[in-house]
């Protein structure tokens, strides 16, 4: 597979997915202002990410997060920082596999990107503050295990912004109050920093999936997630409905979203 132009936005998501070292993941130059040449371009769907030797990919994850001592919070920080690089890498991914789609489609995906690695910076320092660094955990690349089975970019859209990151809605406002009730006041409210700025992608996602199949409705975006995935894993409990319906997601959708049992 070819690397996109030298100096264009596509290459930057090329260089970023596939970098490995842990400077160019969590600080990355500023993408460039230059698109790549007009349509068609080749799509390129990326296999896996580079990673820098301080992340060590474990094949399945460590449950074991009690909040109660700064190590088992530390830990819960790391997964969350974990996360939110393999979303900026995925970004960058749909950048590269999807290049017939709009250019606002494909701008805001970079944006998206960035918010995330500004979110890992929230993270890194939590850790610190904790004493800790980014790489003294093991990680799981489940999202990169799953999202680029995605074949187009509506079922993108329906797993990452309509799916994880919808479900981190839920996640962050749960973690948040437990990292309070342990007395971690300033790791709170970096959840609840998170979950706020999650609203707009998730909004995003609302938007684009609707762009491209028509619509908003439950049955359309359950078919839309890559195989095996199902709307269980895209739900944290409780469900927050009036933030969902704040992100664009439609009232029927949310209720048949807390409704569905496999």
């Amino acid at each position: 597979m070819e690397a996109p132009e030298a100096g264009t936005v596509e290459r930057w998501c090329w260089d970023y997915v596939l970098g490995t070292t842990l400077d160019g993941k969590l600080r990355p130059p500023p993408p460039p202002d230059v698109w790549g040449a007009p349509a068609p371009l080749p799509a390129r769907r990326l296999g896996s990410p580079g990673r820098p030797p301080e992340l060590r990919v474990a094949r399945r994850a460590d449950k074991t997060r009690g909040l109660g001592s700064e190590r088992g919070r530390a830990r819960a920080l790391h997964t969350f920082l974990h996360h939110e690089l393999q979303a900026a890498e995925l970004m960058a991914w749909a950048v590269l596999a999807f290049p017939e789609t709009p250019a606002a489609f494909r701008s805001g995906l970079v944006r998206i990107a960035q918010d995330e690695i500004r979110h890992m910076h929230l993270y890194e320092r939590a850790l610190e503050r904790l004493g800790h660094r980014v790489g003294d955990f093991p990680v799981r690349d489940w999202f990169w295990e799953r999202v680029p089975s995605a074949e187009g970019p509506a079922s993108f859209v329906a797993v990452m912004g309509l799916g994880v990151e919808s479900a981190n809605l839920e996640h962050t406002a749960s973690f948040a109050q437990r990292f309070r009730e342990v007395g971690d006041e300033e790791g709170a409210r970096v959840q609840e920093l998170v979950g706020r700025e999650e609203i707009a992608h998730v909004r995003f996602g609302a938007r684009w999936f609707s762009h491209f199949t028509g619509g908003l409705d439950f049955d359309t975006w359950r078919r839309s997630l890559p195989s095996p995935l199902t709307p269980l894993l895209m739900r944290g409990r409780p469900l927050r409905r009036e933030t969902r319906i704040l992100a664009g997601q439609p009232e029927a959708f949310v209720a048949e979203l807390e409704a569905w049992q496999p």
